[in-house]
């Protein structure tokens, strides 16, 4: 048997109101989280920049808050994972990619968006995506 805790994270993107869904996510993850002793982690996918807004961002961690699903690690709370709003984790991901790029296990896709969807439709004739 292992010994590993179990994590696990919700994830929503604030570009309106949590819906059913994302409740239904929230609520399976943290009861899976208190039943086995794990860690329920809150993320904040605010990197639609376009769409995202701070009272949204408010509104899913109030809506959490209403619903008793108090996070293990998160915003307002903190912990060993962060920062929570993945937009102030972009430069760990930069960083990750540069070493991945030196490391010589990822490359540089230099295609246009037209011959990138060009692939994708060829895939999808062939039943392949």
């Amino acid at each position: 048997m292992s010994t590993k805790k179990v994590k696990v994270r919700f994830a929503p993107s604030p570009t309106g109101d949590l819906h059913v869904g994302n409740i239904r996510t929230a609520l399976f993850d943290w009861a899976y989280a208190r039943h086995t002793g794990g860690t329920f982690l809150f993320r904040i996918e605010d990197t639609d920049t376009t769409r995202v807004t701070d009272e949204y961002i408010q509104a899913a961690i109030d809506t959490l808050k209403w619903l008793g699903l108090q996070w293990d690690e998160g915003p307002e709370v903190g912990g060993p994972n962060g920062p929570y709003l993945q937009s102030q984790r972009l430069g760990i991901y930069a960083e990750w990619a540069q070493k991945f790029l030196d490391q010589g296990d990822a490359y540089h896709c230099y295609c246009s968006p037209e011959e990138l969807e060009a692939v994708r439709e060829a895939q999808r004739a062939a039943n392949e995506a």
